[in-house]
């Protein structure tokens, strides 16, 4: 079978049962290569992940409500086979990334994005949350999505690095390091987390240092990625899919009537 956009980037063995696809809904294949990598030390034994990086069409980053649906459009039109062809879909940016209910909508398998995996696993296994965010626009959207999960009585806070997502790779890494460890140390000790999540799929490769940051005060980091595809993976095992009763009804057949079957 034919994966376009996976080529390298399989994790896991090819005989598994399960196969969950990482969609990076924008174009920049570090991105998904960092997540990747980040997974692999994670997966379950009967799972196989397949990265995917949007095409070129869709932004470098995603930012903003107008890159979230150019991402979104770009992404079901290239990738529409191959998340068909999944058991699973890990959308891996950290926001209410318009792609998530997009999947849910078109397809019954599970589909999550990475900022409600790191949230509901931060309520399993602690009180409060603090999320650590990119530029501060990315402070407002993360906290009306936390608002909308019914749970901003459980979030700390959300503190902005002032970085952009490209910045976190294109700035000195100690810069960048050491920007982090000082913004998730002051949500533990200034606001009480004892949760950290790390808010964008870009600071991925950066769990090991927010760590050694936040430890010494009990604090534990959740890398969305990581809990996403476990989290997914549970779902799978369990039996589950997506409702098609209510909201995530497809609008498939509407569209064939309407004669805009563009899929």
């Amino acid at each position: 079978m034919m994966l376009p956009k996976a080529e390298g980037k399989y994790v896991g063995q090819t005989d598994k049962v399960q196969k969950i696809l990482l969609i990076n809904p924008n174009c920049t294949e570090l991105m998904t290569e960092n997540c990747i990598k980040m997974v692999e030390q994670h997966i379950p034994p009967d799972v196989i992940v397949i990265g995917y990086t949007a095409p070129k069409t869709a932004p470098t980053t995603v930012e903003g409500h107008l890159d979230g649906v150019l991402s979104s459009a770009d992404v079901m039109r290239d990738a529409y086979n191959l998340i068909k062809e999944s058991d699973a879909c890990l959308v891996a940016c950290f926001s209410d990334h318009p792609l998530i209910n997009c999947i849910r909508e078109e397809f019954d398998m599970p589909c999550c994005g990475i900022m409600e995996a790191a949230i509901y696993s931060a309520r399993i296994i602690g009180g409060r949350f603090g999320i650590v965010t990119t530029v501060y626009r990315s402070s407002i959207r993360h906290a009306d999505a936390v608002r909308m999960y019914g749970l901003n009585g459980q979030c700390a806070g959300l503190l902005s690095t002032g970085l952009k997502v490209a910045e976190l790779h294109t700035k000195p890494r100690e810069e960048v390091l050491s920007i982090m460890k000082n913004v998730a140390t002051t949500l533990v000790v200034e606001k009480d987390a004892d949760c950290i999540l790390l808010g964008c799929a870009g600071m991925t490769d950066m769990l090991k240092a927010v760590e050694d940051a936040v430890k010494p005060h009990g604090a534990v980091v959740i890398d969305g990625v990581v809990a996403g595809v476990n989290l997914l993976s549970g779902l799978v095992r369990s039996g589950l899919s997506t409702s098609k009763r209510g909201l995530f009804c497809s609008s498939s057949e509407s569209r064939a009537s309407r004669g805009q079957d563009w899929l």
